[in-house]
Formats: structure tokens, sequence, C-alpha cells
């Protein structure tokens, strides 16, 4: 996994430098570097379970409230089995939104 590969999951998902960042738990020269993050297995996890998904509707669902709360805060928390049941609960119920 390289740099190119974590600025696709900011791309993917509308997230911050900060975000990501907190998501992949570097600091911005390890990011900037890209071969550090090959012992990442998060970063790969992460563009596997998303890349079914369209871009723009998960830039839109990762900051909509659900259920198990926003999936940004999942992310940020770095709480990945709970965020890849937010995207299960995505795939089996659709983006909606509430009132």
């Amino acid at each position: 996994m390289t740099a190119t590969a974590a600025r696709l999951l900011q791309e993917r998902l509308g997230l911050s430098d900060e975000e990501l960042l907190a998501v992949l738990a570097v600091d911005p020269l390890t990011l900037l570097a890209g071969d550090e993050l090959s012992h990442r297995p998060e970063l790969a996890l992460l563009l596997a379970l998303t890349e079914e998904h369209d871009d723009a509707l998960l830039r839109r669902w990762v900051r909509a409230g659900g259920r198990r709360g926003k999936p940004i805060e999942l992310l940020t928390a770095r709480d990945f089995g709970a965020f890849e049941d937010a995207l299960g609960d995505l795939a089996e119920r659709g983006f909606t939104i509430g009132g």
C-alpha cells in the first residue's frame, strides 16, 4: 500500500487530511513516505470494504448519523469492526435520510 492508496481512500470517503491521519494512525511524514503504509492492514481492508459502493454515496453516508453512530466517528476512533457493520447496514438497507 502506498500514499496513492491512502489518497484513494481519502477521496472515496471524503476525509480531511486530519481524519485520514487519525484513521491510519500515522503522522504526515509517514503518509507522504507511503512505503511505511505497507504494514497497515486497515488501509487495504477499508479500500476493499468500500470498493463496491458509489463514492458520492459514501461521502454523504460517512457523515450521516445511523443506528451505530456516524461512520466518520467510527473510523476516526479506529473501530473498524463497527464501521464494517455500518457498511453492512448500508448495503442491506440503503442510504435513507430520516426525519
